[in-house]
């Protein structure tokens, strides 16, 4: 679980996770935004990024779509995390190129599912 800084517990993370998934990359929403996972992915090269849509200044909708505008991290899949369900969500998420779509609360379970779906693994 390498982020390449610190925070103390409770804070948000930008967490690699790296085991049976592949690699994929989980950017929540109290502290980290979009630019922090847009500087972090390609030193750390995922193949699944999960974003929330509500994270501060950059929002997970806006970082969906410069992941999708850049040569180097277009193939990479995107979960957009929202506490609404909202047709209209859904098919803005399909817009900006979003792979899949996770309401909150979600069961760890069916995210660990899609990632692995995304990722090609099991």
């Amino acid at each position: 679980m390498c982020t390449g800084h610190h925070h103390p517990p409770g804070d948000a993370t930008l967490t690699q996770v790296t085991h049976a998934l592949g690699r994929v990359l989980v950017v929540d929403d109290d502290e980290v935004d979009g630019q922090d996972c847009l500087d972090k992915v390609t030193e750390i090269g995922p193949d699944v990024i999960t974003l929330d849509v509500m994270m501060p200044r950059l929002d997970g909708w806006e970082t969906a779509v410069q992941l999708r505008r850049s040569p180097d991290t277009a193939h990479i899949k995107v979960v957009l995390i929202t506490a609404r369900a909202q047709e209209d969500d859904k098919t803005r998420g399909a817009r900006v190129g979003a792979d899949a779509y996770l309401t909150k609360p979600f069961d760890p379970n069916e995210m660990i599912r899609v990632v692995r779906e995304l990722a090609g693994v099991g």
